[in-house]
């Protein structure tokens, strides 16, 4: 309940004017159509018992760069709420990355593609808001869609030198499906490996997390939400709450 609460008022600090996919851990391999663009103003929460994390207000860009490339960039407030400490906040880490697909989807084939992300050492590390050294995630992701189902998955690795960090695997699969034309509703399970060095020792975590999309008028404006548990490991909870716009020339919807 707590996660909840501290969403809810991270995203009302964003204004409107103003992110995995999202509001999922595991992302897809579907770049932004070519001339497209997706903007997300959001709040996440990650908490074991040593610590919660959160992101928010936070704003996340999309760009539909060349047909099947997607740039990245996410700015993000940050805050760390430690078991046995202080809390911090401030600038989190930007995130930048590139989505390429190089699968299309047909029939009988699913579409493939990579979403290689780089996290920039903004934050303040002595804080607990940052890393303090450029890290990276190299996946690999796959995707099928059945109208009115889609199920999309992969993994990789994530490459972090930083004092304290370690080098882990990560994977995940989800499956959603549309219910009605306001509604997509999934659920995924996550696993990641143990992702830092502390006492106690960090451990690798299995989740399932639940969550969707709800469609308001236009289609290109939605609620984005999701929560989650582990099912075994250490213990964490996972949460997001997001807004979603996307526009772009319809003469690019089929690229």
């Amino acid at each position: 309940m707590r996660l909840i609460i501290l969403l809810l008022f991270l995203l009302a600090a964003c204004p409107r004017a103003l992110l995995a996919g999202p509001p999922f851990q595991t992302d897809d391999p579907e770049p932004v159509p070519y001339k497209h663009f997706e903007y997300y103003t959001f709040s996440s929460a990650g908490s074991t018992r040593l610590e919660t994390d959160s992101l928010g207000p936070a704003v996340e860009l999309n760009w539909g760069a060349v047909p099947n490339v997607q740039l990245h960039l996410i700015v993000p407030a940050a805050a760390a709420f430690p078991s046995d400490g202080s809390a911090a906040f401030g600038m989190g880490d930007i995130e930048t990355g590139i989505k390429y697909r190089f699968i299309q989807e047909t029939s009988h084939r699913p579409m493939v593609g990579t979403f290689t992300m780089l996290e920039m050492p903004t934050g303040n590390s002595d804080r607990g808001l940052g890393v303090g050294q450029l890290w990276a995630r190299i996946p690999i992701w796959i995707q099928k869609s059945f109208d009115p189902w889609t199920t999309y998955g992969g993994g990789g690795m994530v490459i972090n030198h930083a004092p304290g960090a370690r080098d882990y695997p990560f994977s995940g699969w989800l499956l959603q499906r549309d219910i009605g034309k306001k509604w997509t509703l999934g659920g995924e399970v996550f696993y990641h490996g143990p992702e830092g060095i502390g006492t106690p020792s960090p451990r690798s975590a299995t989740m399932v997390d639940l969550g969707g999309y709800y469609y308001f008028r236009n289609p290109g404006f939605q609620l984005l939400f999701a929560y989650g548990h582990n099912i075994a490991g250490q213990t964490e909870n996972y949460a997001y709450l997001g807004l979603y716009w996307t526009w772009g020339p319809k003469s690019a919807k089929g690229d």
